[in-house]
């Protein structure tokens, strides 16, 4: 039996951790047609969630992301598409669980399999449109809850050893990791050289780069230098090396995969090879850099900003962990009622990899 109502974790406006309220009786969502109704096993936490909740998108930010309100947001662009955000909204993009329940079109032989589901919300008749996208747990309720719903089409059964909680670490990390990598191009005889790496998105790089047969070099802080070797970068380097020329002596660097930013950036730049390729789907440390047009054009490089990617990004990502080519990198489970403390670790930034909370 499906209960009327289920705990949730519920956003309540832009602002600190003092936004989220926690309910025990919030009404549990119906699958409209072609959807599915998942109980869920877990949810994964990931920057998106942060930066939605205080607002950070807006062009009235100019900070670095700290988890903090801020002292000025424009509600009409304080989302990564530039639009408002409808209150109360349940976030949580990386859910996990099992199907419990179809809406009408959709196929019931699913019920009852364990399912991922894919961040990005599609007109399936179109794609890849972009102007039509949204994200889980954004422009629709997601998985910080007992129960969430989701389009058919936008989930996968998965057969995996793994946990829930360790599959709750994947779909936007490493989803996000790959859809930089496909716009970078990345393959055998790059050089990839990843800031961030202790991140989730940074671990997802290191792993995916590698998959593809390119040599990477991460950096981070030297208390993450051990958890971030397990994943098997060629070298590590400090988060922010005094001379990074020369940390880099010798190293040929064709692509740069960034989410960081901040005053590191002009840096970063200068160190791609002529005909380099500089990929980015984040800015936490500042998105507000220095560039000179100078080093872009007279080295030939290529910029692409990777945010929607394709639908084969996300079935590709569920193969490699069928296929046991990608691990998780858990670094902490909290229960879905202290999701306020999940986050606020998080924030700090004290673990390496994925936090997951669990209803």
């Amino acid at each position: 039996m499906i209960p009327k109502t289920m705990k949730a974790m519920v956003l309540t406006g832009h602002g600190d951790l003092d936004k989220y309220e926690w309910h025990e009786d919030w009404p549990t969502p119906t699958p409209g047609p072609m959807e599915v109704l998942i109980k869920v096993g877990a949810c994964g936490l990931n920057n998106t969630d942060v930066n939605t909740r205080t607002g950070w998108y807006s062009k009235a930010v100019d900070e670095a992301t700290t988890g903090g309100a801020y002292s000025e947001v424009d509600d009409a662009d304080s989302t990564w598409g530039g639009a408002p955000l409808t209150f109360p909204r349940i976030q949580g993009a990386d859910a996990v669980g099992t199907v419990v329940a179809v809406g009408e079109g959709a196929d019931p032989a699913i019920i009852g399999r364990r399912v991922m589901v894919a961040g990005w919300l599609r007109d399936w008749s179109e794609p890849m449109n972009r102007d039509k996208a949204g994200y889980f747990g954004s422009e629709c309720d997601g998985g910080f809850a007992e129960y969430t719903k989701a389009d058919i089409h936008g989930v996968a059964a998965i057969d995996s050893d793994l946990s829930d909680a360790e599959l709750a670490t994947f779909s936007c990390s490493y989803v996000t990791a790959e859809g930089m990598l496909d716009r970078a191009q990345v393959g055998e005889g790059d050089t990839v050289l990843i800031p961030g790496a202790s991140g989730g998105v940074g671990g997802a790089l290191i792993q995916l780069s590698k998959l593809r047969g390119a040599r990477v070099i991460a950096m981070a802080s030297a208390a993450k230098h051990p958890e971030v070797a397990k994943l098997g970068p060629a070298r590590i380097l400090p988060r922010n090396p005094r001379n990074l020329r020369a940390e880099l002596k010798g190293e040929r660097i064709t692509v740069v995969a960034d989410v960081v930013g901040g005053e590191m950036w002009p840096k970063l730049i200068d160190m791609l090879e002529r005909g380099g390729r500089y990929t980015c789907s984040g800015a936490i440390a500042g998105p507000i850099v220095q560039f000179d047009l100078r080093t872009f054009y007279l080295r030939d490089l290529t910029f692409t900003g990777s945010t929607v990617n394709t639908p084969q990004n996300f079935f590709d990502v569920v193969k490699y962990i069928e296929n046991g080519q990608i691990k998780p990198a858990l670094a902490a489970t909290y229960p879905l009622s202290e999701l306020r403390e999940a986050q606020q670790a998080f924030i700090d930034k004290h673990h390496t990899g994925n936090i997951v909370v669990i209803p």
